[in-house]
């Protein structure tokens, strides 16, 4: 649900440690080696009512939960990021102090809601781009570490302008796009967020576009030289879809009300 939407009317509840035991099966995070701690990252009331799910735990989100009195928040980016600061002072006290002051639990699941097939990032961007995944053995064709990145083709789609426009149209942004909008594009590759450091793995599985969330400095010249368009669609943009995703799929399981709020973030 955007922000704005009337609630959902699930009024079910669920034990947090059933919740947690179950994304932690669905989404595989034990498998990961991840930059934080993916699950209940901070533990709350015992049984979940109202989830309040989003892209990233910022105080706004955190101060929204509290506002409609949800018990839950679910996001992608959650905290104890590695080789941060570990000390609880300035945004990280005030966040802290929130979230345990109203009992809030605190679930985040970045690399495995990335990756999952279904309700992942990729998979849920490539349904709103309209971009088919190419399957072997009946799987998304996937390249790069812990296959992070997919590979696939869009009906209607051959030449890297044509590409940017959709992306533009679906995610109500413009990208920033490096190559030449004429070049033709039949093999589509994508990996959500701050990927751009993976280009060269697009190139190695040879992807004539690449979409990702962020750009880097040594990208445009990687793109100019290998002349493999490049498409830096925004982080929060590209990773908006996934948590949505999982969030339906808890309401449809448990019973719970699960509302998601989009807080605008241009980058």
């Amino acid at each position: 649900m955007m922000a704005g939407e009337p609630p959902q009317t699930q009024t079910g509840s669920a034990r947090t440690e059933d919740l947690v035991s179950w994304l932690a099966a669905e989404l595989q995070s034990d498998r990961f080696r991840d930059y934080c701690p993916n699950g209940l990252q901070v533990e709350g009331r015992p049984v979940i009512r109202h989830i309040i799910a989003g892209v990233t735990a910022s105080e706004a989100i955190i101060r929204h939960a509290i506002s409609v009195g949800a018990d839950t928040l679910l996001v992608h980016h959650g905290w104890f990021w590695k080789n941060e600061d570990p000390r609880v002072r300035g945004i990280r006290r005030t966040r802290l102090a929130l979230t345990l002051g109203h009992d809030l639990n605190l679930l985040a699941y970045h690399l495995p809601l990335d990756a999952h097939p279904v309700l992942g990032n990729n998979a849920q961007l490539a349904r709103v781009l309209g971009i088919t995944p190419n399957l072997v053995n009946g799987k998304p064709e996937q390249t790069g570490s812990d296959g992070l990145i997919w590979l696939g083709q869009a009906d209607g789609i051959r030449t890297l302008g044509a590409l940017a426009d959709r992306v533009a149209q679906r995610l109500q942004r413009p990208p920033l796009v490096v190559g030449d909008p004429n070049q033709p594009v039949s093999r589509i590759a994508w990996c959500t967020g701050a990927a751009q450091g993976m280009l060269q793995d697009a190139i190695d599985a040879g992807a004539d576009a690449y979409i990702t969330g962020e750009v880097s400095e040594p990208t445009v010249h990687l793109a100019r030289e290998t002349r493999v368009g490049f498409l830096a669609a925004g982080h929060h943009a590209t990773e908006r879809y996934g948590v949505q995703a999982l969030g339906e799929a808890i309401a449809e399981r448990f019973g719970v009300r699960v509302d998601f709020v989009d807080i605008n973030n241009p980058v």
